[in-house]
């Protein structure tokens, strides 16, 4: 028999900082698009050409080429030109705003104003038309789909982030309840070390840069407490200088990861490195 399905718009993005490449990866994929990401300008000039997407999200400041040389390139391409692109980028200057919209951009954000669903919503707005329906053969007896098992280290973890990036908050915890975990979250310090004291969680996922007292506070607070200075701390954060490492470990943060150079995957890793290292002490 028959069935109709829908085919959905694929959506490549352009982006080279790991995390958060990898967390806009799988919202939109959540968002029942397909979509494939690349990590600097060439790769993503060739998967611009190679896959012909419905959508193209584009970082601006990337290695090998940057976003405007691949606007340029995709600009005099008669087959990618019609091809819609939303820029997502650090900087909100006019002047480089003015710069990409010369280039035909249908949008742009800026990354300290990011709101996912803001996000998908534009995503959604260029799309729309965009899917078709096919008629398919559907297959008598479809198998079921098996429900990817936690990580058995982790389910039933309470895993505390503090982070007032909303995007992020919204991708660690999708992540972290597929793996069995329950998830604490606060925005700023003075909340968390709060909810730490009630909560007493398994590990505490904290970044530096926050509104009030800063994440290197917030550790040597959870340090000098002796309700809490036993919970181990990873540091989550986009500063990634010799001496921002130095001090996180001086002051007793079990990893120090920097956001731009780790995916989801290696994050959950790191945990459960720290907790099984934890439970042998």
């Amino acid at each position: 028999m028959s069935s109709l399905f829908t085919v959905p718009s694929t959506i490549l993005i352009i982006e080279d900082d790991i995390f958060f490449g990898d967390a806009l990866l799988q919202k939109v994929r959540s968002g029942g698009y397909e979509a494939f990401l690349a990590r600097d300008g060439v790769s993503g000039l060739k998967e611009l050409r190679d896959r012909r997407p419905d959508l193209v999200l584009l970082d601006i400041v990337l290695p090998k080429m940057t976003g405007y040389d691949v606007l340029e390139a995709k600009q005099k391409d008669p087959g990618l030109a019609h091809i819609p692109v939303i820029v997502i980028s650090r900087s909100g200057e006019p002047a480089e705003v003015n710069r990409a919209l010369s280039f035909g951009v249908k949008d742009y954000v800026v990354k300290s104003e990011f709101d996912p669903e803001e996000v998908m919503e534009k995503v959604r707005l260029q799309l729309s038309g965009k899917d078709i329906s096919v008629a398919v053969k559907a297959p008598e007896n479809p198998p079921l789909k098996a429900k990817p098992p936690s990580s058995p280290g982790l389910s039933g973890k309470k895993i505390m982030w503090v982070e007032d990036d909303k995007f992020l908050s919204d991708i660690i915890a999708r992540k972290l309840s597929a793996h069995g975990c329950v998830l604490l979250h606060a925005a700023e310090g003075e909340s968390a070390l709060k909810m730490l004291e009630k909560e007493h969680p398994d590990l505490v996922l904290l970044d530096i840069l926050l509104s009030g007292i800063d994440g290197f506070e917030i550790l040597k607070r959870i340090k000098s407490n002796e309700k809490t200075k036993k919970t181990p701390v990873i540091l989550l954060s986009n500063l990634g200088q010799k001496e921002d490492i130095e001090k996180g470990e001086s002051l007793g943060a079990a990893r120090f990861l920097v956001k731009a150079t780790v995916t989801l995957d290696e994050i959950i890793a790191e945990i459960q490195k720290v907790l099984e290292e934890e439970g042998r002490r």
